[in-house]
C-alpha cells in the first residue's frame, strides 16, 4: 500500500473559500478609507484655493477673482494650476457680492447633492 503525501480536494476547497474570505474583509476595509482619503483630498485642496483667493484679495483692492483660472498666471500667480477633484471633476467657485463659495460635486458629480465637498464657510470680505 502506498501513501502519498499531498492534499485531499476537500482541503483545497477549504483553504481557498478561507482565503476569499478575508480578502473579502480586507477589500471591504480598504474601500471605504479610499473614498475618505478622496473627501480629505478634496478638502485640501479647498483649503489650498481658498488662501489663494484670499491672497487674490488682499492684492487686488478686496475683490475676488472671477474664476479660479485667474489665480494662475497673470502679474503674481497664486497656484501653479487648477486641479480637478479626486472624481475628475473640476471645482466649483462661485462668487456673490462680497462673499465666496467654492466647493467639489463629490463622487456623484453633482453640484448641490448631499455629498458635496465644500469650504467650512462661506467667506466674506470685510
Amino acid at each position: 500500500m502506498s501513501n502519498k503525501g499531498g492534499f485531499t480536494l476537500i482541503e483545497l476547497i477549504l483553504v481557498t473559500v478561507i482565503i476569499g474570505i478575508l480578502a473579502g474583509m480586507v477589500t471591504l476595509t480598504f474601500a471605504g478609507r479610499a473614498e475618505e482619503a478622496r473627501i480629505k483630498a478634496a478638502k485640501g485642496d479647498i483649503a489650498s484655493y481658498t488662501t489663494a483667493i484670499d491672497l487674490y484679495a488682499l492684492d487686488h483692492n478686496d475683490k475676488y477673482p472671477a474664476s479660479l483660472q485667474d489665480l494662475v498666471g497673470g502679474k503674481r500667480s497664486y497656484v501653479r494650476e487648477i486641479n480637478k477633484d479626486p472624481w475628475g471633476n473640476p471645482y466649483n467657485y462661485k462668487v456673490t457680492g462680497t462673499s465666496y463659495t467654492i466647493f467639489s460635486a463629490g463622487p456623484d458629480g453633482t453640484p448641490g447633492s448631499a455629498d458635496d465637498v465644500t469650504s467650512s464657510s462661506e467667506h466674506n470680505v470685510e
